[in-house]
């Protein structure tokens, strides 16, 4: 089994997210745990404020470093020291989030998972307890909730059992850096275009080779950045 240990000002659109199809029938059955940690829980502050203004000036607001930190501890505590867990944060800095990520950190017990929000968290904290740095791209979201996410579905996907379908994950987009081949289903005939033959032929064989040439050409045509680490 996999943890998740979300911190995040948002708990419920992290929760109302994950816990519905594939990741929360996955969770129902015991492959993962996904907890949403509040970050406001843990500020000191009575009107429960986690942020102030960014010393040396500058827009917006700044997360405070003690309502992040407590937070985390809250979760290192509980499972018997900072070593256990992987500590992600979401931020533009980090390295592109990949499918080879995903395989590596399904291998994890632990993961905790940082959302900033406003302008930032305070530097202090980061350094502190992050052990990953991890973005989607390079373009700005208004919080570290999607990406976490995301990276949580990503990841689930790699567990065992969650996919019901064992040869889903071996068969799918960035496998060996190809992309997928086309997928096609009934009708037979659809607006006039037809299902590829070799699709229907029964031969294994032949709708192996054909699937696994449409992935080349999808690659070449769509992603030909792939193509120089694939196995082609």
């Amino acid at each position: 089994m996999i943890h998740f240990y979300i911190l995040t000002l948002f708990p419920e659109m992290v929760m109302s997210g994950l816990k519905t199809s594939i990741i929360g029938r996955a969770i129902d059955n015991g492959y993962l745990e996904i907890e949403a940690i509040n970050i406001r829980d843990y500020t000191l502050d009575k009107h429960k404020k986690v942020d102030d203004y960014p010393y040396g000036g500058g827009a917006g607001m700044v997360m405070q470093a003690q309502p992040v930190y407590d937070a985390w501890k809250s979760v290192i505590d509980r499972i018997g020291g900072r070593d256990k867990a992987r500590t992600i944060f979401m931020t533009p800095i980090g390295q592109t989030f990949k499918q080879d990520h995903a395989k590596e950190l399904a291998k994890e017990e632990h993961i905790i998972m940082l959302c900033g929000h406003y302008e930032g968290i305070d530097e202090r904290v980061i350094n502190e307890i992050v052990t990953d740095y991890m973005s989607l791209g390079d373009f700005v979201l208004t919080g570290g909730e999607l990406p976490a996410m995301v990276m949580v579905d990503a990841i689930s996907r790699m567990v065992p059992g969650v996919l019901t379908n064992v040869d889903s994950k071996n068969t799918e987009s960035f496998e060996n850096n190809l992309l997928e081949y086309p997928q096609f289903t009934r009708p037979e005939e659809w607006n006039g275009i037809k299902v590829p033959p070799i699709l229907l032929s029964g031969n294994h064989k032949l709708v192996d080779e054909w699937r696994y040439e449409q992935s080349v050409e999808r690659t070449k045509k769509f992603r030909p950045d792939l193509l120089d680490d694939s196995e082609i």
